[in-house]
């Protein structure tokens, strides 16, 4: 190995650990404010690459159709709460969501995306991706909200399940790359990084200053740090539960449809390959302990650069390296933290 080679692969360690990076912060911020795993993370982030692989494609966003029906089923929760409860005012939001599905539906179905800018292809994918995540917080969360920790991740399971076989009837089994955003590259000495890597790393550093100004300078940031550091101080606050978990999976989508984007240029894409991309950035976030915003960032880089210096020394056990890592750092996370009593 020599210095080229060591910069060649440092960029793709950084830049993949930039992925999971996002994708850690996101997972770190879904469980310490609902204390849900988030094993379908890794859906988001396959849903934004092959619906963006879809319209350049020329093919037909068939997927508009399961934002109708995650519309449809939250609606349907609406009505049964408002009727179980005795309610008989309907919520202004109702119409709403099911009139932006529609609205977004048509546009999807009915422009043609193939011959769209880029730019305009971004923002349709995240229009009908991310608001999926609130809405699969309604419809399979918001219910068990209260459950223990063991039978939230059981539920998170199956909705990742769910979500890999739904993946597999919209997009097929095909895989998807995308063009890059811009064929342009830059020149440092004898190392050339290419356009779409800095496109991931800057878009990755926005989003994480973007995370940060939120949660110390705005005030729904602020409570949703009361609601991540002491839910029951947060509720007695009147800080709705309900508006804090829908926000974190609001913030969940968004983060995994913009990593999909990001990286659909870079690797091809299939209907299942989210998982693993979400499980590295799992690892990251074990390596924060699950609360900690800076450790899970750090570790997550951290993953990507022993992934990619792997490849280059053992190719075929790559992906046994990465995930060896875990079982010292919960080793020593065990030996190391006081067990205490979860607070609910």
């Amino acid at each position: 190995m020599n210095f080229q080679i060591a910069a060649l692969l440092g960029q793709d360690g950084i830049t993949n650990g930039a992925i999971y990076a996002l994708l850690a912060l996101s997972i770190v911020l879904v469980f310490t404010v609902t204390r849900i795993l988030l094993i379908p993370q890794g859906e988001f982030v396959s849903f934004g690459a092959l619906t963006m692989g879809m319209m350049q494609n020329g093919q037909p966003l068939t997927v508009a159709w399961l934002l109708v029906a995650l519309c449809l089923a939250a609606a349907a929760c609406d009505v049964f709460d408002m009727w179980r409860s005795g309610r008989r005012r309907i919520s202004l939001w109702l119409p709403a969501k099911l009139l932006y599905a529609a609205l977004v539906t048509w546009a999807a179905l009915a422009l043609p995306w193939v011959s769209m800018p880029m730019l305009l292809q971004v923002a349709m994918t995240l229009l009908l991706l991310v608001p999926m995540g609130p809405l699969l917080y309604r419809i399979v969360f918001q219910p068990i909200a209260s459950a223990s920790p063991l039978v939230l991740l059981i539920v998170s399971i199956a909705a990742h399940v769910a979500l890999v076989g739904v993946a597999l009837l919209v997009f097929g089994p095909e895989g998807a790359r995308t063009a890059p955003f811009t064929e342009a590259s830059l020149e440092v000495g004898s190392l050339r990084l290419s356009s779409q890597a800095l496109w991931v790393i800057c878009v990755s550093l926005l989003l994480i200053v973007g995370l940060f100004v939120m949660f110390e300078r705005t005030l729904y940031g602020k409570a949703l740090r009361a609601a991540a550091l002491n839910r029951m101080g947060a509720r007695l606050m009147g800080i709705s539960p309900v508006f804090a978990g829908k926000a974190m999976f609001f913030l969940a989508s968004l983060i995994g449809v913009v990593s999909g984007v990001l990286i659909a240029p870079l690797t091809t894409i299939y209907y299942d390959s989210g998982f693993l991309i979400s499980l590295k950035g799992f690892v990251g976030s074990i390596i924060g302990g699950l609360v900690s915003y800076p450790a899970a960032a750090i570790g997550a880089v951290a993953i990507g650069l022993i992934e990619s210096f792997s490849t280059f020394w053992a190719s075929a056990y790559k992906e046994i390296i990465v995930f060896v890592l875990i079982i010292p750092i919960l080793l020593w996370r065990s030996l190391s933290s006081r067990h205490v009593e979860d607070e609910e």
